[in-house]
């Protein structure tokens, strides 16, 4: 190929890209009642980084990275953890309803008593030797995913006097693409504790916050075994799913 065909062949590339999401589905930056943004929050306006091949292609994360019972966090040790069981299901989709398959899911969480398996973590809630509180699986070839864990526990953190996070379990996704990447958190219906909670409060909009909170479906337990509750994720547009870290919570 010579010089003059390449430049060609450059100027014909055309990237793929994606729909930026609605700026009121996510929660802000900065949440003066979520305290510890007050210090993460940047003080300068955002800059706008050009989608590029990398972030429009990319990552590739495949099966070779899961094993057997990476799905399945109540069959990881030696025995079974203590808790409620519970199977947590869902599909992924893109902003225009399409399912993504194949794409990498992963969760982490506290155990049944509300403790992480986590250095940092030390409130005196007893860990469980036989939960590790993390998992991961892809999604099936319409975007559906499957875990089977434990009902987590509530814990006290110190946002705020007497402030205790809601049940709750992390989730993060990568999509199709890097510019896709959404990391958030599940809630359970029905939990007394939201009205308390800064983090799932942060997210302003009534409807969006509602996305964040799982479905209970009884056609979906396994009899006599686990309870099971659904989540579907919608990684970008207005539908999005809001990405809600809440990072130093644990």
């Amino acid at each position: 190929m010579t010089e003059d065909t390449a430049r060609r062949a450059d100027r014909a590339l055309v990237l793929p890209t994606y729909r930026r999401d609605d700026v009121d589905v996510h929660p802000p930056l900065l949440s003066p009642d979520y305290r510890s943004t007050v210090a993460r929050a940047p003080r300068q306006p955002l800059a706008h980084l050009p989608q590029r091949l990398t972030e429009t292609t990319g990552p590739l994360l495949g099966e070779g990275r899961l094993g057997d019972l990476d799905h399945d966090l109540t069959r990881q040790h030696d025995g079974p953890p203590q808790g409620q069981r519970i199977i947590v299901h869902g599909r992924v989709r893109d902003g225009d309803g399409r399912p993504v398959p194949h794409t990498l899911v992963e969760i982490w969480q506290a155990n049944a008593a509300g403790r992480y398996r986590h250095a940092s973590d030390t409130w005196p809630a007893p860990l469980d030797p036989h939960f590790d509180g993390v998992g991961r699986a892809l999604t099936d070839d319409r975007g559906r995913y499957r875990f089977v864990t434990v009902q987590p526990g509530a814990y006290p953190w110190r946002n705020h006097d007497n402030a205790w996070r809601p049940a709750h379990i992390h989730f993060s996704l990568f999509g199709r693409a890097f510019t896709q990447r959404l990391v958030t958190q599940m809630y359970f219906p029905g939990d007394p504790l939201f009205f308390q909670d800064p983090v799932l409060h942060s997210v302003r909009d009534p409807g969006a916050r509602q996305r964040l909170i799982a479905r209970y479906d009884h056609a979906a337990t396994a009899p006599e075994w686990a309870l099971a509750y659904a989540f579907d994720i919608v990684l970008r547009g207005r539908e999005s799913t809001p990405f809600e870290d809440g990072d130093d919570d644990e």
